[in-house]
C-alpha cells in the first residue's frame, strides 16, 4: 500500500498525483439509473457483479437502487462484502477444498450466502460441513454453455440438482447459465446468437429439472454485453451484469445492436507525460502495474491521434500524430482495456464531479483471491 493518497476530497482534480484509478461520479451514476430502469418491469432483477469493482462502497449503492445483491467470485471476497453490510451473496464459482468451503458456511450466519457445482463430491463436503454448523445454503448448478466450468445441460444438470435437493442442509436455488466468451462478441448478430445458444440450454436444463418434481426458483447469468438479451429471453429472471458502471474499452469495442443502452466511459488512469524523446513519441507513468491490458491496451480519452503503442512494468509508450502533441507534465486520462484487473491494481479510487475530488473510495476486495 502507498505512503500516501493520490488525492483528497476537496481537492482539484487537476491536482491528483499519478497514476491514479479515477471514477467520474456524473457519469457512474447515470450508469447506474441506466441499468436500473433497463430491468425495471421485466420481471427481471439484477445480482450485481462486485468483481468488476472490488468496492463496498459501489455495491451498497447498487443495492439501494434495487439490486437484489451481488456476485463474487472469491470466498475471501465474499466475506469483505458481507462485512460492509451486504446480506445477499451468490459467489459464482465453484469452491473445492475444506477450508474455502468452511469459511463460506461461516459467512452464511450472516447473509444469505449461494455458490455454484458442477460435480458432486464438492457438493458432498458442502452438506456435511454446513450440516455440522447448522447452516443452509444455496446452491446453483452451474450448466456448461461457455466451455469453461459447468454440467452439459439437460438430464446431467437435473441430476446434480437432485443431489442438492437432497441434503438438508443445501438448497437448490436454480440455474447459473452464464456465457462469458459472449460478453465480448464484437457483433450484435453473434452475440445474439451466442445468448440463444445459452437460452435454449437453459430452458431444457430447466425442464429437465422440473421433470424431477424440484422447483428452479432462479436462471441466473448474462453480463455488460448481452444482458437486453437475457433480459428479454423470457428465460433468465436474474442478470449478473458488473463491468456496466464502468464501461472499458474493451466493451466499448462491441459493435451495438440497435436497443443498446449506450453505458459512459466513467473509469480512467490518470497518467502524466513524464519524457518527450522524440516529437512523435510520448512516455506517461502508467504502465502494466497501472492498468491491465490483457483486453488489450487502453485508449487515450478525447485524443484520437494518440495511441497508447505498448506498457512495460512502469512506463506507457504513446504514439502521437495530432497536430498538438502531449507536452511534458502534462497530464492525461487513459480508458483502460479491462477494468476488473485494473482495479485490483489499486488501494483506492479517486472520485471526482467537475473539477473537484468528491469521495476517496477503498477497493476493499483487492487482493481477495481465496
Amino acid at each position: 500500500m502507498s505512503p500516501w493518497s493520490a488525492a483528497r476530497p476537496g481537492d482539484r482534480l487537476t491536482d491528483v498525483d499519478t497514476p491514479a484509478l479515477l471514477l467520474d461520479l456524473d457519469a457512474f451514476e447515470r450508469n447506474l439509473e441506466r441499468m436500473a430502469n433497463a430491468l425495471a418491469g421485466h420481471g427481471v432483477r439484477l445480482r450485481a457483479h462486485a468483481k468488476s469493482h472490488k468496492t463496498p462502497k459501489i455495491a451498497l449503492r447498487q443495492v439501494a437502487l434495487g439490486a437484489v445483491g451481488i456476485c463474487c467470485q472469491k470466498v475471501s471476497e465474499a466475506a469483505v462484502f458481507v462485512e460492509a453490510g451486504i446480506r445477499d451473496v451468490l459467489i459464482t464459482n465453484e469452491v473445492v477444498g475444506a477450508g474455502k468451503l468452511a469459511r463460506l458456511v461461516a459467512l452464511a450466519s450472516r447473509a444469505r450466502i449461494g455458490v455454484l457445482a458442477d460435480a458432486a463430491a464438492p457438493v458432498c463436503d458442502l452438506a456435511q460441513i454446513a450440516a455440522t454448523a447448522g447452516a443452509v445454503i444455496d446452491v446453483y448448478v452451474e450448466v456448461d454453455v461457455g466451455r469453461r466450468c459447468g454440467v452439459p445441460p439437460g438430464e446431467p444438470t437435473a441430476e446434480l440438482a437432485a443431489l442438492i435437493a437432497g441434503f438438508a442442509s443445501l438448497r437448490f436455488a436454480g440455474l447459473h447459465v452464464y456465457h462469458g466468451p459472449a460478453q465480448h462478441k464484437r457483433s450484435a448478430a453473434e452475440r445474439s446468437a451466442a445468448i440463444g445458444f445459452a437460452t435454449d440450454c437453459a430452458k431444457v436444463s430447466r425442464d429437465a429439472v422440473l421433470a424431477r418434481g424440484l422447483a428452479c426458483e432462479t436462471i441466473t447469468g448474462a453480463g455488460t454485453g448481452t444482458f437486453l438479451l437475457e433480459r428479454d429471453s423470457g428465460i433468465y429472471n436474474e442478470v449478473q451484469a458488473g463491468s456496466y458502471v464502468f464501461m472499458d474499452r474493451d466493451y466499448a469495442d462491441n459493435q451495438p445492436a440497435p436497443d443498446d443502452l449506450g453505458f459512459e466511459h466513467a473509469l480512467f488512469v490518470r497518467t502524466t507525460v513524464m519524457s518527450r524523446p522524440s516529437g512523435a513519441r510520448a512516455i506517461v507513468d502508467a504502465g502494466l502495474k497501472a492498468s491491465s491490458v490483457d483486453s488489450g491496451m487502453p485508449k487515450v480519452w478525447n485524443h484520437p491521434g494518440w495511441r497508447y503503442l505498448k506498457a512495460s512494468d512502469e512506463h506507457g509508450v504513446l504514439e502521437c500524430t495530432e497536430a498538438s502533441p502531449p507536452v511534458l507534465g502534462e497530464a492525461l486520462m487513459l480508458i483502460p482495456g479491462h477494468c476488473d484487473p485494473t482495479v485490483n491494481l489499486y488501494d483506492e479510487i479517486i472520485c471526482f464531479r467537475g473539477d473537484r475530488i468528491e469521495a476517496v473510495w477503498p477497493v476493499a476486495a483487492r487482493g481477495a483471491l481465496l
